[in-house]
């Protein structure tokens, strides 16, 4: 909802977005149900997932207005940096456009979390919640941070096309909001070690390539036979155990593996994987 809100607030039918690849599907079916004409830049597995400006310069038009992108990446949890989100809103403001990034996975970096990008210029929108880093889902509680000229647009926006939470979700979210600090050191803690088993366990294999996840809640690896239904199929029936099919994230041949979980649960999922892995090899 907050992505569909700062979108609606900064297109009108027919404006020109630019839009990472490969995303978050919902961002892109926001701005097709907004009517907005959709062109895309590269975030290649190749290059780390890393944003390519010069890639992305070539798409900016004086018709721009709104560039979208995901901080950490979603699926790969990869960073943007600074400097390279400065670079991004020179551009944005070359043409009159906006920024708009999501940074619901950078809470995921707790402490080491740099500041929100909206602090780096007007024209930068961020939204985030307490769905990723802190695991707390079922609150629906998350924000839009904008200059405000565009925050009362938002809010205004907000007033049709959203229903007001249960007063005992919005109650926990303040008790959540109030105890952020204890709640991240157990998220913290879990994906630490989660991370680390899935890194080591993806380093032993050559069946699989991946762009190590120093931060966050995903990775985004690729099978080198590029047979993700079959593996994922097998995964599911035989070994009981879920990943996301890349094809949800334009990347066909990827596989997209949460790690929020209790350590012991993740540890016996990824021993399946590589059951999996092995059966389909054999």
């Amino acid at each position: 909802m907050a992505n569909h809100l700062a979108m609606a607030a900064l297109l009108e039918h027919g404006d020109e977005v630019l839009i990472e690849q490969p995303t978050y599907e919902p961002l892109l079916a926001i701005a097709e149900y907004l009517g907005a004409k959709i062109k895309r830049f590269p975030r290649r597995f190749e290059d780390g997932f890393k944003i390519d400006i010069v890639e992305l310069e070539k798409q900016i038009t004086p018709r721009t207005r709104v560039i979208v992108l995901t901080n950490l990446h979603n699926p790969s949890s990869e960073l943007v940096d600074e400097t390279t989100l400065r670079k991004i809103g020179e551009l944005a403001r070359g043409v009159g456009a906006r920024v708009l990034v999501d940074e619901v996975y950078l809470e995921a970096m707790f402490e080491n979390s740099p500041p929100s990008a909206v602090l780096l210029g007007p024209e930068f929108v961020a939204t985030s919640s307490l769905t990723k880093g802190y695991g707390l889902s079922g609150l629906r509680c998350g924000w839009i941070l904008a200059e405000a000229e565009v925050a009362k647009e938002i809010r205004r926006l907000d007033d049709i096309f959203a229903a007001s939470a249960p007063n005992v979700m919005e109650r926990l979210s303040v008790v959540a909001l109030n105890q952020l600090p204890k709640i991240a050191g157990r998220a913290k803690a879990m994906l630490e070690i989660n991370r680390e088993t899935l890194n080591s366990f993806l380093r032993e294999r050559d069946d699989i390539e991946v762009v190590p996840t120093r931060f966050g809640t995903t990775s985004f690896p690729r099978l080198r036979d590029g047979n993700v239904d079959k593996f994922y199929d097998s995964l599911l029936e035989k070994y009981e155990t879920a990943v996301v099919p890349g094809r949800f994230f334009e990347s066909p041949h990827h596989i997209r593996i949460g790690m929020c979980c209790e350590p012991e649960s993740f540890a016996n999922g990824v021993e399946r994987l590589g059951q999996a892995l092995d059966s389909l090899q054999r």
